[in-house]
């Protein structure tokens, strides 16, 4: 398929930090790329409640707090000859630990290190690991006196 012609999903990501500077990666049932909890969205829903709508089903928690970081274009981890266009918000997640649900396969809380280790999607590789690690280093420099 052509780059021109290629399917776009719309999709609504989550890049999820907790205080030991990891990230939550998830892995789909039947495959074997980690990336961001999150899916895709209804027709006409907006990105921040479609990934409300996700993290509930995925990780049988909503977020507390939602901050878009950016929109990013990625090959489709899951889906040959497609491509999706993300909105990638830092979400926080109330106390308590997530747990895997609906397709969720594997749920795993990582470092930027043991994550490159990981098949990683695209999205995941290419634009949300760097994220992370540039936030994961801020959040370090403010907590310096």
């Amino acid at each position: 398929m052509s780059p021109a012609r290629q399917t776009t999903l719309r999709i609504a990501a989550a890049l999820i930090l907790d205080p030991e500077g990891r990230m939550l990666l998830v892995r789909k049932r039947g495959t074997e790329r980690f990336m961001q909890a999150g899916g895709k969205l209804e027709p006409g829903e907006p990105a921040e409640a479609a990934l409300r709508r996700e993290l509930c089903e995925e990780l049988g928690q909503a977020p507390i707090a939602l901050r878009l970081l950016g929109e990013f274009t990625a090959p489709a981890a899951n889906e040959p000859g497609c491509q999706v266009h993300a909105w990638l918000f830092q979400a926080t997640l109330p106390p308590g630990s997530p747990v895997a649900a609906a397709e969720i396969a594997e749920l795993r809380w990582v470092t930027p290190d043991e994550a490159h280790e990981l098949p990683l999607a695209a999205l995941t590789r290419d634009y949300v690991l760097p994220l992370a690690i540039r936030l994961l280093r801020h959040d370090k420099t403010m907590a310096l006196p």
